[in-house]
């Protein structure tokens, strides 16, 4: 494909060139690194959101968002829903949020019992451990149970230990950051199941939901049951997928009454930091944007086929995790964590990737490495990461 062929001849010179965040590290010389940290993508956006924009653009539509606007992004969102997934919720309960973290701060804060701890399966995305305690609440690391290919499962016995002792939310990434974890609906309903006895909450994070991999399927986890909805707390965003994460705009599904009238409170408040420009973006995303997705997750298919084949032969005693969703690799480096931490030995080769260690205690010896970019980026990641091994 032509645009395949463009994201192969991405080079860090131009990808640095661009300002954004992910290619702004150095190894400890100086030396520009290799960006493979942040989780963003250097693939750029899909057409029909750089019309969007330039439509914005061009009309100076850069003030407060009307409730028209909002109401045309819930009907997009509903419809992309029911369209990649089979489930569509109903527009109304659809409301936008600046970004996915403040679904989550809303979770705590107004969907759950007062002080009770939050449940954080590890390894997790770092705010998930340091958004709680910054709003007074517990933090209970419930490590994933690992297969023997290195898969990941709910501890279901541990989660149902932790709502007895008093917990009353759990954060559910699906798909996981790191772990590339996607859900089956079985473990959604069995998850479900446990959440609805202790009459607790789940914010499902499903920020990641559209970039599923290898034939697997995303199922939201308020759609799987009753209990699920009812104990769902559901936030999602196109930025990731469409590489918008500036644009400042994510959505919150409702689908328990009670937290509906609830919104009705405090809905202004939270709606009113998304932007305009993201919302017009969000709208093309959902709307016409999956053709360009689609050529994303073939690409990403293919970085992720080249990382093992290529690790196998310079890492043989690397693990890496089975990458059903995201584009985020979590890479078992114990073997060679004798001589120092992992990530800060990749540094030191000019590889920027996220510590083990920052997602939780089960990420020792562990590394999380971006492969949202160019092939030969990913190749060179590769044959930086043979200096682990010398």
């Amino acid at each position: 494909m032509a645009r395949h062929d463009d994201w192969d001849a991405l080079t860090p010179e131009a990808l640095r060139e661009r300002g954004g965040l992910k290619w702004t590290l150095t190894d400890p010389r100086g030396v520009p690194a290799l960006g493979a940290w942040v989780a963003e993508m250097d693939f750029g956006t899909a057409p029909p959101v750089l019309e969007a924009l330039r439509e914005v653009t061009e009309r100076g539509d850069f003030g407060y968002a009307s409730e028209a606007l909002h109401e045309r992004m819930g009907d997009a969102a509903a419809d992309w829903m029911g369209h990649r997934y089979g489930w569509r919720p109903e527009a109304a309960h659809v409301h936008p949020l600046a970004d996915v973290i403040q679904g989550l701060v809303l979770a705590i804060t107004e969907f759950s019992r007062p002080g009770a701890p939050v449940i954080v399966p590890t390894p997790a995305y770092m705010p998930f451990l340091d958004v709680p305690p910054s709003l007074g609440r517990q933090v209970l690391q419930l490590p994933f149970l690992r297969d023997a290919g290195g898969g990941f499962a709910m501890d279901l016995d541990a989660l149902d230990a932790a709502f007895a002792a008093g917990a009353d939310v759990l954060v559910l990434a699906n798909p996981g950051n790191p772990t590339g974890k996607v859900f089956a609906r079985d473990e959604l309903i069995a998850i479900a199941e446990v959440a609805a006895r202790h009459d607790a909450r789940v914010f499902a994070d499903e920020i990641h939901a559209p970039l599923t991999l290898h034939g697997r399927r995303h199922v939201p986890y308020a759609s799987v049951s009753p209990e699920a909805a009812r104990t769902a707390v559901t936030a999602m965003s196109a930025s990731k997928a469409w590489n918008l994460p500036g644009l400042k705009t994510a959505q919150i599904v409702l689908t328990n009454p009670r937290d509906r009238a609830r919104w009705g409170s405090i809905g202004f408040m939270a709606s009113h930091g998304a932007s305009t420009p993201g919302l017009h973006a969000t709208i093309a995303a959902y709307a016409a944007g999956e053709p360009w997705l689609d050529e994303v997750t073939a690409y990403l298919e293919g970085n992720d086929r080249t990382l093992r084949e290529g690790l196998a032969a310079v890492l043989p005693e690397a693990r890496v995790a089975p990458l059903e969703g995201t584009y985020l690799a979590w890479i078992d480096l114990t073997a060679y964590a004798a001589l120092g931490e992992p990530a800060d030995r990749l540094l030191d080769a000019g590889v920027a990737v996220n510590a083990g260690p920052s997602f939780g205690l089960a990420g020792a010896g562990h590394v999380r490495v971006n492969l949202a970019t160019g092939r030969r980026v990913v190749e060179e990641i590769v044959a930086r990461a043979a200096e682990l091994a010398r």
